[in-house]
């Protein structure tokens, strides 16, 4: 499976100022499925979000980062949790030197991904 860097914000809640995190995810072959701190992530075309939650169908946007650093929606606000083990890349990735403790939170994130669970979840005969 691929890993990438990618912005991730709640959105069913929430209009632009959802929890949000940049973090490794990993991709499906296809790329419609993506896996990020215990979670699965399908495609799809909801009201507010690009991709929802397999187990609680929970609007979500991802994206890959934007070199501007610009992730956040324009009208949102909040800080976004970054991963500590890529925040150095994310960095290199939009130019700045370290972190802004205004825009960001820099704390680990498990890396998790339920591949199994969600087969087995995907796989199970009614």
């Amino acid at each position: 499976m691929k890993t990438e860097i990618r912005y991730i914000e709640l959105k069913t809640g929430y209009h632009d100022d959802g929890p949000a995190w940049i973090g490794k995810v990993k991709l499906s072959k296809s790329g419609n499925t993506v896996y990020f701190n215990n979670k699965a992530f399908r495609k799809g075309s909801g009201a507010s979000g690009n991709y929802y939650d397999i187990e609680t169908h929970e609007e979500y946007w991802i994206s890959g980062v934007k070199k501007d650093g610009g992730d956040r929606h324009w009208a949102g606000g909040g800080r976004i949790i970054l991963a500590k083990d890529i925040a150095d890349d994310y960095l290199a990735v939009t130019g700045q030197q370290t972190a802004d403790k205004r825009r960001f939170i820099v704390e680990d994130i498990p890396e998790s991904y339920p591949i199994d669970r969600i087969n087995e979840l995907e796989n199970r005969t009614v």
